[in-house]
């Protein structure tokens, strides 16, 4: 079986945006793993790989993906409403409150500071 083992975000603005995943990631217990050649930060959780923040491999500027969105799962509402809340005050902007979308599916969005969609979610 196959399973996404972790997702990255490109970032233009490096020392900000490590700011902003510290800040955000380490208010669910992800925690910073090391600092990544790019200039960006690799995070995890429990030894694994979740996410990651880097400057493009192509030296490019990075450039937000059209449809593309990662999410974080919790165990609870209140810990989506939680991150949700924690990335607006961190200067993130909503895309969608913390609501049901469907029977048990609990979801919010956002973007982070260069425009990368998030989602933090819920079920049952």
């Amino acid at each position: 079986m196959a399973v996404i083992s972790y997702c990255t975000v490109g970032s233009n603005h490096l020392t900000e945006a490590k700011a902003f995943y510290d800040a955000l990631l380490g208010s669910a217990g992800i925690r910073r793993l090391f600092d990544h050649p790019s200039g960006g930060r690799v995070y995890g959780k429990d030894g694994n790989l979740t996410f990651a923040v880097l400057g493009p491999y192509d030296k490019n500027p990075a450039t937000v993906g059209n449809g593309s969105m990662f999410a974080f799962r919790f165990d609870s509402r209140e810990d989506v409403d939680s991150f949700h809340a924690k990335a607006l005050s961190l200067g993130g902007s909503d895309e969608g409150a913390p609501g049901e979308r469907g029977p048990k599916m609990y979801f919010s969005y956002f973007r982070d500071l260069d425009g990368n969609k998030i989602c933090a979610f819920s079920v049952g």
